[in-house]
């Protein structure tokens, strides 16, 4: 039987190295993508119309930024963003464009960005209402 005070269930806290912990050391280079907005709203908009719009970050880490990947969660989704690493205090950007053809009514879309920070995947969202030439 267990109990709270039995000292022969403890575990070296020496073997465990957690830089993401509440003690974090100030020496841990870690990269950090800061974006100025997370959702853009494309408003209203005609069926077929294409629109863009980019996010801008920052490297607000010490370390240098790495985007390995920007996933789209849809066909109707073009993306460009910076394959070279991002130093500390280095501003970018990631753009999409949004081509509305075959789509209706509102659209609610999203871009994974995946990158060397933590955590890895930032979640990027854009909205539009997608309306006919006869209802707009």
């Amino acid at each position: 039987m267990w109990s709270c005070g039995d000292d022969g269930s403890k575990i070296n806290t020496g073997l465990v190295n957690n830089p993401a912990s509440a003690t974090e050391s100030k020496n841990t280079k870690e990269p950090k993508i800061e974006f100025k907005v997370l959702e853009h709203d494309f408003g209203k908009m005609i069926q077929g119309e294409q629109v863009s719009f980019t996010y801008k970050f920052k490297n607000t880490g010490n370390a240098p930024l790495i985007i390995s990947a920007v996933e789209r969660t849809c066909g109707c989704t073009n993306i460009k963003f910076p394959k070279e690493p991002i130093k500390p205090g280095d501003e970018g950007g990631i753009s999409i464009t949004y081509d509305s053809k075959g789509h209706k009514g509102f659209q609610n879309k999203r871009v994974i960005v995946k990158a060397n920070t933590n955590p890895s995947e930032t979640i990027l969202k854009f909205k539009a209402q997608v309306q006919t030439v006869d209802n707009f």
